[in-house]
């Protein structure tokens, strides 16, 4: 019998057929595109096969079925008052990296007819806006590295861990290379005294013990680690409630090599034994600014 039916949909361009392939290596039977009237058949057929051998299905449903895709709400709720084990990934990214994609790819949104693809992500959005809705799992990849998101499956799927709905990203960068798009929350470090300064200091970076014990000396540097954990801690609980999925909290300095990563490092220190978010660390100008000798 069946023990683990998995749906898998979303925002078209955020990933769902590599998340299917990913699930297949992973021991999922899976099928993608199946027409919504065919699901309540497969699903009885995969019950029925001989000596149990389809335990684990992965069913990839999204806006190429059309208007139909509306139906799949009631299927959903008939699956589960017969008994049914079955779950619902939402595959998610933000508009600006869903049309990155699209460009890179040179496809078309299948929305989109004659129009831009912004007009074909509006639309996909306000489609299945129910399908988001009734997810037991989101996932924004917009964000996410391929090997990334493999893990977030296998820690859900086949570790069977604890699902964090909001992913906290901490990134560290130089305000003379720009500020992040996609940040959240910016904060500037470059008050604290420069290591740059000192010649032993300059080369290295601020995952070298040297340079966080020079930043860190400063009772301004703890003190602001403290508000600034604080305070993220009150926000956190707050956007989760809102049902936000994807958090970029930004920290930056002159290069974004000495003080912002010091001091995203110790945000990270503080923050990643937490159990109600996922969070991951970048330092996005490191390399940038070791080729420039920058500040």
């Amino acid at each position: 019998m069946t023990r683990d039916i998995l749906f898998v949909s979303g925002m078209s361009g955020a990933g769902k057929s590599t998340a299917l392939k990913m699930l297949e290596d992973m021991g999922y039977f899976c099928i993608d595109n199946l027409p919504i009237e065919l699901i309540d058949k497969f699903v009885q057929l995969s019950e029925e096969s001989k000596e149990g051998r389809i335990q684990r299905v992965a069913v990839g449903v999204d806006i190429r079925s059309g208007s139909r895709i509306t139906e799949l709400q009631d299927l959903l709720k008939e699956l589960k008052a017969s008994g049914t084990p079955c779950r619902l990934l939402y595959l998610d990214a933000d508009d600006r990296t869903l049309v990155k994609r699209y460009k890179e790819t040179r496809r078309n949104h299948p929305l989109a007819g004659n129009e831009r693809i912004e007009a074909g992500i509006t639309r996909e959005r306000e489609i299945i806006a129910f399908l988001k809705e009734e997810a037991d799992y989101i996932l924004d990849t917009s964000q996410l590295l391929t090997r990334e998101l493999k893990a977030e499956l296998e820690h859900i799927f086949v570790q069977n861990g604890d699902f964090k709905n909001l992913m906290v990203t901490i990134l560290s960068f130089g305000f003379k290379y720009g500020i992040p798009a996609d940040a959240d929350l910016v904060f500037d470090v470059r008050f604290l005294p420069n290591p740059y300064y000192d010649p032993e200091l300059r080369p290295q970076s601020g995952l070298d013990a040297p340079i966080r014990n020079f930043v860190m000396k400063y009772e301004a540097a703890r003190v602001f680690s403290d508000k600034l954990e604080d305070m993220v801690r009150f926000l956190i609980p707050n956007y989760i409630s809102e049902g936000k999925n994807q958090l970029v909290i930004a920290v930056g300095c002159t290069g974004g090599k000495h003080r912002s990563v010091t001091l995203a490092e110790e945000l990270y220190a503080r923050l990643k034994e937490s159990e109600d978010f996922g969070i991951r660390i970048e330092h996005r100008d490191i390399p940038k600014d070791a080729m420039k000798q920058g500040v």
